[in-house]
């Protein structure tokens, strides 16, 4: 499970640490890395990109758009070794969609992490914490 918030500094080479507990949770597997919905990487260990890889192909979808949806999951994503001191390469193109610089926050989300901008992350957490309270809310009147 992935949980916390880092801040780090990107090299000149683009490489980025990947916090000491996260780097347990990948093993030596690594980790598969795509654009997210928001403007954000996803950065998966390859046994949950594998879930969701299979939940992705077998669902009720038409194939002309679940062609499509495989080429825009699979052909923008990243698989990646973690080097000797724990860091990953950033593909340019993901550090160009998220709009990641110099620095990057890494936040935990379950059983993934996403690599953020470090303004974006601060406008996006801001709103999630805000609609996370109502969300609760919304399920405890359920129960």
């Amino acid at each position: 499970m992935f949980f916390g918030e880092f801040e780090y500094k990107i090299d000149e080479k683009g490489r980025v640490p990947i916090p000491p507990k996260f780097r347990r949770e990948l093993g030596k597997e690594g980790v598969v890395l795509t654009p997210a919905v928001e403007k954000c990487i996803n950065a998966y260990p390859l046994s949950e990109w594998k879930k969701l890889a299979t939940t992705l192909t077998a669902g009720p979808v038409p194939p002309n758009k679940l062609r499509r949806l495989n080429r825009a999951i699979f052909a923008t994503a990243f698989s990646l070794g973690i080097d000797g001191q724990g860091r990953i390469a950033l593909p340019i193109p993901l550090r160009q969609y998220a709009e990641i610089v110099s620095e990057v926050v890494i936040a935990g989300v379950n059983n993934y992490f996403e690599l953020w901008n470090k303004v974006l992350w601060e406008e996006e957490k801001a709103i999630s914490q805000e609609q996370a309270w109502q969300i609760i809310e919304s399920l405890e009147r359920h129960q």
